[in-house]
């Protein structure tokens, strides 16, 4: 059993990548044949790959299409984002009111590890940023206290548009993101829940523009 699994979680590494980093676009067909040709493995990894992928809402899974790399339209980005700024910039006000010292440091390095890893450069690891993101983002929640509002934007943040978000980022927006958890921080620290709120609306509009970007971009997927 253990080949089978070993050339499985190389399939899923493998595939999300070329899906995270464009070179499968999105609405894109994935042949298991194909697949398995490109990655020098059987069909059965292949298989597994695809319906892992499919829980993580990567990929889409048809009776009739097979699968598909999954596709957002811009409806539906902008729903999702018109939820995040709905909830989000609310429960960072929360937050701050609760936000002792201690939090506020913890905040402050994981901003500071985001940095690190996120700056445009040769050192740039997205993969290293996405959960050093989420732990900051889920910091705040917990702070906030608040759990029908938690619950909510729970239900309105999707992972998988979100690690597809940063592989879109330009330079410009990158630096305006990492440059927006350093400025929350602050206002944590002020004990000003204004500044944060407005700190982190521009966050979600930001992160919005790219997403908005990269779908008016993408070409359409021609059946095959």
């Amino acid at each position: 059993m253990a080949p089978s699994v070993t050339s499985s979680e190389r399939v899923v590494a493998s595939v999300r990548e070329m899906i995270l980093d464009g070179r499968l676009a999105p609405g894109a067909r994935l042949g298991e044949v194909e697949l398995a040709d490109r990655l020098g493995v059987s069909r059965t990894p292949v298989r597994e790959a695809l319906s892992r992928l499919g829980a993580e809402g990567l990929v889409e899974l048809s009776p009739n299409r097979g699968a598909r790399v999954a596709t957002w339209s811009r409806s539906e980005i902008e729903q999702i984002f018109d939820l995040r700024s709905a909830l989000e910039p609310r429960l960072t006000g929360l937050a701050v009111a609760s936000a002792t010292a201690e939090d506020a440091e913890e905040l402050e390095e994981l901003a500071r590890r985001m940095l690190e890893v996120g700056l445009p450069g040769r050192a740039q690891d997205l993969d290293a940023l996405v959960p050093l993101n989420r732990a900051f983002h889920d910091r705040l929640v917990q702070l906030a206290g608040h759990t029908a509002l938690a619950t909510a934007l729970a239900a309105a943040v999707q992972t998988p548009l979100q690690l597809r978000n940063f592989h879109a980022y330009d330079e410009g927006a990158m630096r305006r993101s990492l440059a927006h958890h350093v400025e929350i921080v602050d206002a944590v620290r002020a004990g000003d829940p204004t500044w944060a709120q407005a700190v982190m609306t521009a966050h979600i509009h930001n992160a919005r523009a790219v997403m908005v970007r990269a779908v008016t971009e993408q070409p359409d997927q021609e059946e095959t």
